[in-house]
């Protein structure tokens, strides 16, 4: 809405969040710090931001390795598209996201220190 000698007010965008009580994959239009953490505990959504690359490919085949590993009722998303990467302000890829928090940026890591990320959060 414009006012006539005044600002334009800021119109707030509201999350799409498609969470469930089942833990299933949190896919939101803008980014937020706590996108669901109203409403459920634990993991919630894993993200792999890449290009496409073979290390980015790695990275994803790890963290869905520790996924299964630890039992998680949670897919990994594996991110390709670079606008959505570049909300999380990551430049360096591979990149691990964790409940919306960025925990690693640049570099593959094996399942095992996924798995070590990941039991922080459960």
């Amino acid at each position: 809405m414009m006012v006539l000698f005044g600002r334009k007010k800021e119109e707030k965008k509201a999350l799409a969040c498609a969470c469930s009580a089942a833990y299933s994959a949190c896919e939101t239009v803008e980014i937020a710090s706590d996108c669901c953490a109203q409403t459920q505990e634990g993991i919630y959504c894993i993200k792999v931001l890449g290009s496409g690359c073979a290390s980015c490919h790695a990275q994803y085949e790890n963290a869905k390795k520790a996924v299964e590993k630890l039992k998680l009722p949670v897919e990994v998303e594996y991110i390709t598209d670079l606008q959505q990467v570049l909300k999380y302000g990551v430049m360096r890829m591979p990149a691990l996201v964790v409940n919306e928090k960025v925990l690693s940026i640049g570099k593959v890591l094996k399942s095992a220190d996924v798995e070590a990320l990941l039991r922080k959060f459960t």
